[in-house]
């Protein structure tokens, strides 16, 4: 399966990794390097996710890069990364609405 990071995933992986960097350099181009080879592995493996429970559909699923959730929803023949959210911030339904769309 093709895998395929929407802007808003890919903006708030790039948001995380410059958060980090302010402090801490090496984790947070550790961090990163981790989080783009748990994504990729999706190619393979993309029900290995929980189902988000906000959600409740198998083709909603998520995996856990701490401190945050990917979430990213699996179609036919694509893996779609659709937020990255830190675990304590609330659930958002127009982040995952808005990229359906776009990607649906």
């Amino acid at each position: 399966m093709k895998v395929i990071w929407s802007p808003l995933a890919q903006r708030r992986a790039a948001e995380a990794t410059d958060y980090i960097m302010a402090d801490r350099p090496p984790a947070a181009r550790a961090w990163l390097e981790e989080l783009i080879e748990r994504v990729a592995r999706l190619d393979r493996l993309a029900r290995r996710g929980r189902i988000v429970r906000e959600i409740g559909l198998p083709s909603y699923r998520e995996i856990l890069h701490s401190p945050y959730r990917v979430i990213y929803r699996v179609d036919t023949s694509r893996v779609v990364i659709l937020t990255l959210r830190h675990w304590r911030r609330g659930w958002d339904p127009a982040e995952v609405s808005a990229n359906s769309r776009k990607h649906g």
